[in-house]
């Protein structure tokens, strides 16, 4: 429960001490069981060993009611200060309590409620009235003072981040039922009201228990206590993880390395413990083992921001994405083949885990590692695992299992294992230093690296490897299904080709992205293409194709069609449902709806998202776009003016609106917000394009030049601001400036002859 600040004015003082503000005090969320649901306690009579290896997991210890056994923190009257944000941690009346900034950005005095995670660093979790839990900026590093820990420290090191900001404590971003609930406890149902904006969460554990991993137990124990009948399926479970043959790890003498792999089986325990190490939207709260993790929740692809170009993790990925890309896994290796399934440790200390199955005497040499074997020599971990670390003092390795590359990071500016080490020296040093070792061929499994690299840069010349990864069989799905999402920016008959034959893939991702990739295609192209996976045994695919075919009319649809998009459509929506207390949960609503035809129950979708959160830019746009679809361009307008006063550094608002402003014919005001939102988001072309669009049409053609100019040296290959360049050059008679861009734009779209006879026609002259 939280404290309330004397009217917002700051600190609550009260005769005999502080008053706890709702129903039940502290720790009063509901650990109510759903049906099912045994508890980890029913578990350790029969399962005595893992019960005691379990218990002093991280998992266990997940999340805690916070008492004196639980709070490692200094709740001793310590206080920290960090870019403009103070926190101050006592005790008081028994409790444990923070002063800090509430969401009007003045001190108040809080309640932790909760502790969160027990190593390297340990969150406090605040309850609120309303039933939402959040998370507190600060935490506790509780690594030994010797290693820099046992101290208060800000989660956020680079930028302040006061009340107004979407990453603060009180917001969204920090909610725990959303955002964290789910893989922290136990048979978690989040509850969400949307009619009052309130939760009522429960669960059947606290923390990370038996029944997170193997399902809802209850009829397990009664099947364990009645006589353990040898024919009850499962033995009283609803399913479980499926089982791979068993492997063959013996090592090739040639090699060092296993000779074979093993088949892996659908919804083995790599998806059971991808249901929560991985970066994924939920889409269900029915998750069972055994099935793929898509079955229940749509997980990301290999995308800029959270991946590098290579595929390593960049941002906070959860592993599973990463092992996913590696050869590892696809000779069949599961996550308990290194990892003791109950105490969550490695099976083996350091490298001995690797030489499990990989030989030591072949790969601990300096034949292999270029280093002399010592204490100081990197292992298989430190080159084959390289950290990240994420919330400031925790490092975690990446999954992939990637051969040491600084030769891509030459070029294309990806980490490597060998300058986490050696950070004076350069990635062509360590380039030649590994073909001294190894000769100048390079290996490796993950092949995509500078194929998507080459995309992101624009470069047309990426669409072809981009398509022999999306058709090869060997590279792994998930970054098979990466290659089609990017290959989406070069469009031509090859790309459609080789997006309408992904929709038939084994792999649910790959079916997910060619269905993204379907978006820009006429209505009946895509029901002709995408319809039959309305009835995808995979649910995420099946919530894809409802979202790429809202717009489809039931007119003339057979009934069984009709039951089938009907079917697919009340999943999408009960997916999205399941995330209406998020912006982005009521913006794919709204936008769902209003692709149906429902104007005004999108209208409420993307205004209670507004209402959710008013920093959230998108639903202001998608609200104006419905607007101007309905002849609404005051009311556009107005949204578009609301949204500038909430995020005035949003460059999304500024553009819709220079575009409202330009349906107005008021060209001058639209010139203004146009050239405002370009010089906020120099990276979208888009905006440049417009800007210049509009500077060319009010007659001020240099200023134009200038603005493409500009923009092309950030977007060589953007086409639409090729085309405005190439058909000013040939307006001016510039031949020489206009050979080169037909050139790019013809390489950009190579099924376009009258371009490409254009280009030739340049470069003959």
């Amino acid at each position: 429960m939280a404290f309330l600040g004397l009217l917002a004015a700051g600190a609550l003082h009260r005769k005999g001490g502080l008053a706890l503000l709702g129903p039940g005090g502290i720790g009063a969320l509901s650990d109510m069981a759903p049906p099912g649901y045994a508890g980890s306690a029913a578990c350790a009579g029969c399962h005595k060993a893992e019960a005691k290896a379990w218990a002093a997991s991280h998992h266990a210890d997940a999340m805690m009611k916070a008492t004196d056994a639980t709070v490692l923190g200094d709740f001793g009257n310590a206080r920290i200060d960090y870019k403009g944000s103070a926190g101050r941690f006592f005790r008081a009346d028994g409790h444990f309590m923070v002063e800090t900034e509430g969401r009007d950005g003045k001190l108040a005095v809080f309640a932790i409620g909760y502790t969160f995670g027990v190593a390297p660093l340990q969150q406090y979790l605040v309850e609120f009235p309303d039933g939402r839990l959040q998370a507190l900026p600060w935490a506790w590093d509780t690594r030994l003072k010797t290693a820099g820990g046992q101290r208060w420290f800000h989660l956020y090191q680079s930028e302040p981040i006061p009340a107004s900001n979407p990453l603060h404590w009180t917001r969204l971003m920090q909610n725990w039922n959303h955002m964290c609930a789910e893989c922290h406890s136990t048979g978690l149902r989040k509850n969400y009201d949307a009619a009052n904006n309130a939760y009522h969460t429960v669960f059947s554990e606290i923390s990370v228990g038996c029944e997170s991993c193997h399902g809802a137990g209850a009829a397990h124990v009664t099947w364990a206590n009645n006589g353990r009948d040898p024919a009850a399926v499962h033995m009283g479970f609803a399913s479980v993880a499926a089982r791979r043959p068993a492997p063959d790890w013996t090592a090739n003498p040639a090699t060092g390395s296993p000779a074979h792999g093993v088949a892996r089986p659908a919804g083995d325990e790599v998806e059971t413990c991808a249901h929560c190490h991985s970066r994924r939207t939920e889409l269900a709260e029915n998750w069972q083992p055994g099935h793929p993790l898509t079955d229940t929740h749509l997980p990301t692809l290999l995308d800029a921001g959270l991946f590098d170009d290579d595929g390593q993790m960049k941002d906070e990925v959860f592993n599973d994405h990463a092992f996913k890309q590696s050869l590892m896994y696809a000779r069949g290796v599961v996550c308990t083949d290194c990892h003791d399934p109950h105490a969550g440790g490695l099976k083996l200390a350091g490298a001995q885990v690797c030489t499990q199955c990989h030989q030591s005497a072949r790969f601990a040499t300096v034949e292999h590692t270029g280093h002399v074997p010592g204490a100081r020599s990197p292992d298989c971990i430190s080159c084959h695992m390289p950290v990240r670390t994420y919330m400031v003092v925790d490092p975690r390795h990446d999954h992939s299992f990637r051969i040491p590359r600084p030769d891509i990071s030459v070029q294309a500016g990806t980490p490597n294992a060998c300058n986490d080490c050696h950070r004076d020296k350069t990635a062509a040093w360590a380039e030649a230093a590994i073909e001294r070792w190894h000769g100048p061929v390079r290996h490796g499994y993950q092949t995509w690296a500078a194929s998507v690299h080459a995309a992101r840069a624009g470069d047309p010349a990426a669409r072809a490897p981009l398509l022999a990864i999306a058709n090869d069989p060997a590279v792994p799905a998930i970054a098979r299904a990466t290659a089609i999402n990017e290959v989406q920016r070069f469009l031509s008959a090859a790309t459609e080709s080789a997006t309408e034959k992904a929709l038939g893939d084994a792999d649910p991702l790959v079916r997910i992205a060619a269905l993204r990739g379907e978006r820009n295609a006429p209505i009946d192209t895509r029901w002709q293409r995408a319809n039959k996976l309305l009835s995808d045994p995979v649910a995420a695919v099946r919530v894809e194709a409802a979202s790429l075919l809202a717009d489809q009319p039931d007119d003339g649809l057979s009934a069984i069609d009709k039951a089938r998009l009907e079917a697919a459509r009340s999943e999408y929506e009960a997916s999205q449902r399941l995330n209406e207390d998020r912006p982005e949960g009521r913006s794919n609503l709204g936008s769902f709806l209003r692709s149906r035809g429902e104007t005004v129950a999108a209208e409420e979708e993307f205004r209670a998202g507004i209402k959710l959160e008013p920093l959230a830019v998108p639903l202001y746009v998608n609200l104006a776009d419905l607007y101007r679809a309905e002849g609404r361009e005051t009311d556009a307008a107005e949204v578009l003016r609301q949204a500038i006063a909430a995020a005035p550094d949003a460059p999304a608002p500024y553009y819709a609106l220079g575009l409202s402003l330009i349906r107005q014919k008021r060209y001058a005001d639209a010139t203004e917000q146009l050239a405002h939102a370009a010089s906020l988001d120099p990276d979208e072309p888009r905006y440049a394009y417009v800007y210049a669009v509009i500077l060319q049409s009010t007659g001020n053609k240099d200023g134009a030049r200038q603005v493409v100019s500009d923009a092309l040296a950030h977007h060589p290959a953007d086409p639409q601001l090729l085309t405005l360049a190439l058909q000013d050059a040939l307006a001016s008679g510039d031949t020489t400036r206009a050979a080169p861009l037909a050139k790019t734009l013809s390489d950009l779209t190579p099924d376009d002859q009258g371009l490409a006879q254009l280009a030739a026609k340049l470069r003959g002259r």
